[in-house]
C-alpha cells in the first residue's frame, strides 16, 4: 500500500480559487482510478491551505495516478501551487 499525506499551499486568493474550481473534477477522476483506496483533499482552517491524504493499493496504481495527474488540466492550472507531501510505502 502507498500513502501520500501533506498539504497544498496557495500564496493568494487567486490560487485558492483555482483549487476550488479544478479540485472537484480531480477528486472525481482520481477516486475512479483502479487501485485508489481513498483520496481526500480538504480545506484547513487557513483558506489558502488544503490537507491531502491519498491511499493506493500499490506502487503501480500510485504511479499510474501520478502519470494521469501530470497530464491533467488540474496539474496544468495548479502547477505553481506549492505542494508539501510525504509518501510512505
Amino acid at each position: 500500500m502507498i500513502t501520500l499525506t501533506g498539504r497544498l499551499i496557495c500564496t493568494d486568493a487567486a490560487q485558492a480559487a483555482l483549487v476550488r474550481l479544478y479540485l472537484p473534477d480531480h477528486i472525481r477522476l482520481t477516486r475512479a482510478e483502479p487501485g485508489c483506496l481513498s483520496f481526500d483533499v480538504v480545506p484547513t482552517g487557513d483558506p489558502l491551505v488544503w490537507q491531502v491524504n491519498e491511499t493506493f493499493t500499490d506502487r503501480a496504481a500510485f504511479d499510474a495516478h501520478q502519470t494521469r495527474t501530470r497530464e491533467s488540466r488540474w496539474f496544468r492550472e495548479t502547477a505553481p501551487i506549492r505542494r508539501e507531501f510525504q509518501i510512505i510505502g
